[in-house]
């Protein structure tokens, strides 16, 4: 079960390489981040999903990554 804390962390701290992506179930997204990493253009996005996932609720979180729970 992926926790909403650990993928803002993640996202945070390395979302410009797209680590967050890959934690979340997003390989395909990740993938491209890795790919543009040298671009910025991949940290700014990470900086706005950061605060897409700190302000997002619990519920919302899990049944978009955990599958409903």
């Amino acid at each position: 079960m992926k926790s909403k804390t650990t993928a803002a962390i993640l996202t945070f701290f390395l979302g410009g390489i797209g680590i967050h992506k890959f934690y979340l179930g997003q390989s395909g997204q990740g993938i491209l981040y890795l790919l543009f990493c040298w671009t910025l253009i991949p940290s700014l996005l990470a900086f706005f999903q950061f605060f897409g996932l700190i302000f997002m609720s619990d519920h919302s979180f899990n049944v978009k990554y955990n599958t409903g729970f």
